[in-house]
């Protein structure tokens, strides 16, 4: 599982939210971090909070074209996403998908018949690593002044080779 904003585009300056596909910039190596993992098997899902939307800054149909595109781009370089699950509701809506709660990972167990305990999630913000550890993902915190999507993947593939 990994978030969007910040880990595989540049977050938006706070308050705000990448709004188009004009906003829309990878993070350097990402593309070929996510080709890595699809050829390592691993089910790719992506999980965002999208509170832009409720926020009226962006439509649903802003979204869509966001991730569509960004699904494309990452096929070309051959990545494959499953699903995109996505939070739009505001903070003080008490919705269960909007992390730190995990009702989208737990959308995807159900969808997908995934054991959570052996999932991976990848965020760059504390409530990301809550939801994955409210469901016993193992989780990763890209520190951006510290670590990056690239050197989480690396780690996790040579990991894997051990």
């Amino acid at each position: 599982f990994l978030d969007r904003d910040g880990v595989i585009n540049r977050k938006a300056d706070e308050g705000d939210y990448v709004k188009n596909w004009d906003e829309f910039v990878f993070l350097p190596g990402v593309k070929e971090s996510i080709v890595s993992l699809t050829k390592a098997g691993y089910l790719i899902f992506i999980i965002t909070n999208q509170a832009g939307i409720y926020r009226k800054m962006m439509s649903l149909n802003d979204l869509e074209t966001i991730n569509n595109n960004m699904i494309n781009e990452l096929n070309k370089k051959g990545a494959k996403i499953i699903k995109i699950y996505f939070c739009p509701h505001g903070w003080d809506e008490g919705c269960d998908c909007r992390k730190p709660n995990p009702g989208m990972l737990i959308n995807a167990a159900d969808e997908f018949n995934l054991d959570l305990r052996k999932c991976i999630l990848i965020g760059d913000d504390v409530r990301d690593i809550q939801a994955g550890e409210a469901v016993g993902c193992k989780s990763y915190y890209i520190d951006k002044k510290k670590t990056n999507l690239p050197e989480i993947v690396a780690n996790i593939l040579s990991y894997e080779k051990k």
